[in-house]
């Protein structure tokens, strides 16, 4: 029996472009932890930070 996910999948439209440069810049390439801190945020959960923002680098 496969694992059993804690959450259901859930499904958000996001340009390629973002979704390329959002696995290219968070920490790891993991896109899941860095939507879910700002989810977090965003509802003032107790404890949430928003998360650290990659440098900018040039020709972005």
């Amino acid at each position: 029996m496969p694992d059993k996910p804690k959450t259901k999948h859930r499904s958000v439209r996001i340009s390629d472009d973002d979704w390329k440069d959002l696995a290219a810049q968070a920490p790891g390439g993991d896109r899941a932890a860095v939507i879910k801190a700002l989810v977090a945020w965003y509802l003032r959960r107790p404890g949430a930070k928003l998360p650290a923002r990659p440098d900018l680098t040039e020709g972005t």
